[in-house]
């Protein structure tokens, strides 16, 4: 970048994800600040985040994937926030970065909303029934389609010279829109009264704040 730290992608998967991040606003965001919105699926995620991270604007830049996901444990509700510790999919492991500063940042964001912390488990279709009780039975969380996806092929693309230490600082942060009390009918329905949508708007500075909390060390 121009000397004044690297970029930040945040990478999302839907229309409505996107619009909700973007009316979020630009405040506090860093320069080479990103939206990605990759489409559905784990498929789609590989393909746009590595075409993304080719560009040699990004080729230093965070990557943080964020939208909604499915809760995994009794007593998740809409609107509940999850800031992974790693994410997982059949094709491996991806740790994340920062995970405590970043569950912090989120909660000052968004005071009264419940965070949760653990694995986030990927999948290439929605998630019902009794399969929810075996992915809780992992140890994950929570799951979406797209950010194990995301983190693991930002992982495997080269930080750079921007990030002086270790490899690209990766992070996933997802808002509850369907639980296991809470059953989402179809994804249109999160365009009603939900309020996943609001939650996902008003923690967009948490990010900034996330990404500034990697420069800082490095100064």
């Amino acid at each position: 970048m121009d000397g004044r730290g690297p970029a930040l992608v945040i990478a999302c998967a839907l229309g409505i994800e996107q619009f909700a991040l973007r009316s979020g606003g630009r405040h506090g965001a860093p320069d080479g600040y990103t939206l990605l919105r990759t489409g559905m699926g784990p498929r789609a995620a590989e393909r746009a985040v590595g075409r993304a991270l080719a560009d040699p604007r990004l080729q230093g830049a965070a990557v943080l994937a964020t939208g909604f996901c499915a809760g995994l444990a009794p007593g998740m509700h809409p609107g509940d926030l999850v800031v992974a510790e790693e994410t997982r999919d059949p094709r491996g492991t991806t740790p994340c970065t920062g995970t405590g500063l970043l569950a912090e940042a989120v909660a000052r964001a968004v005071p009264g909303r419940t965070v949760h912390t653990g694995p986030l488990t990927g999948s290439d279709h929605v998630v019902r029934g009794p399969e929810r009780a075996r992915l809780r039975a992992s140890g994950a969380v929570a799951v979406d389609m797209e950010s194990a996806a995301t983190l693991r092929t930002a992982a495997g693309t080269g930080p750079g010279p921007a990030w002086t230490a270790g490899s690209r600082p990766v992070a996933a942060v997802r808002v509850i829109v369907d639980a296991p009390e809470h059953e989402l009918v179809r994804i249109g329905t999160v365009r009603g009264g939900i309020s996943a949508f609001r939650v996902l708007r008003a923690v967009l500075p948490a990010f900034f704040d996330w990404h500034r909390s990697l420069l800082l060390p490095r100064r």
